[in-house]
């Protein structure tokens, strides 16, 4: 199995098209949960598996940071599709989504806590104990941090990932959102990151509403994030980038300028 590699997109069905038209594209990646574990693919994904193109799987349902076992059935889920998409590796978020049999809807943010650490832990160890292949873990954005933090994000980070021995999906847009957020560098913390954990990034666009930038995933991706991304090729550049749209698709003609955008920004060829 080939592990992602260039620059590639997100996999959604009102793009499609779009996506199969991409001459140079080597992988792509799909949210695990929308993909049936037996039956029918959506013809669009069989299309490209048989191009050769890296499909990875992207769990949003796990809530890894949850105080509760992640749920058997769905880790057993995200294993089918990882096995069925012939996928190198899955990823998932540091995050939670539900609490005492409660679905919040949204990926919510951890406190970054001693106790948060060893929750995040024993769930991506029973993660692992079931899937096929390793996973990538992803820090999500948040407009605001706990008040019980015992950790900075750097550091939150690293012990997760050398306990779990997880890799790092690293979503620039996230850093970039963070450190908008909090009014912190995120330069700073791409310097205390262990980038060779980083098994691919993601890179979204957002906007700025009432003093808060927003990871939107349907706005343009803005200079500041490009910008980002070339900071993190300088330090260490990932296997692979991903542009991430989730609704607001603009024309075929915008959407091949900000994969050549990024491309240029990384020093990837152009899959265009």
């Amino acid at each position: 199995m080939t592990g992602p590699s260039g620059v590639g997109i997100g996999w959604r069905p009102e793009i499609a098209g779009f996506v199969a038209e991409l001459p140079g594209l080597r992988f792509v990646e799909v949210v695990a949960e929308g993909i049936p574990a037996s039956g029918p693919l959506p013809p669009g994904l069989t299309q490209l598996r048989e191009r050769a193109v890296t499909v990875v799987p992207h769990g949003v349902r796990l809530s890894l940071g949850g105080a509760e076992p992640v749920d058997p059935a769905r880790v057993a889920h995200l294993a089918a599709v990882a096995q069925r998409l012939d996928a190198p590796l899955v990823s998932e978020h540091i995050a939670f989504v539900r609490a005492g049999g409660l679905e919040a809807g949204h990926l919510l943010p951890l406190p970054r806590s001693r106790e948060a650490v060893d929750a995040v832990c024993a769930n991506v160890a029973r993660a692992q104990a079931e899937l096929p292949v390793p996973i990538a873990l992803e820090p999500i954005a948040a407009l605001v941090d706990w008040p019980d933090d015992e950790l900075d994000e750097a550091d939150f980070l690293t012990e997760i990932l050398d306990r779990t021995g997880a890799l790092l999906l690293l979503d620039v847009a996230n850093v970039h959102a963070n450190a908008r957020n909090r009014g912190t560098d995120p330069l700073a913390l791409l310097d205390r990151l262990p980038l060779e954990r980083v098994a691919y990034a993601h890179v979204a666009g957002g906007a700025e509403h009432a003093g808060y930038y927003h990871d939107t995933h349907t706005d343009p991706v803005p200079t500041a994030v490009l910008d980002l991304v070339g900071a993190l090729c300088a330090r260490r550049r990932p296997p692979a980038l991903l542009l991430e749209r989730d609704g607001h698709y603009p024309p075929a003609a915008e959407l091949r300028a900000e994969l050549d955008a990024l491309a240029a920004a990384a020093g990837f060829p152009a899959v265009t």
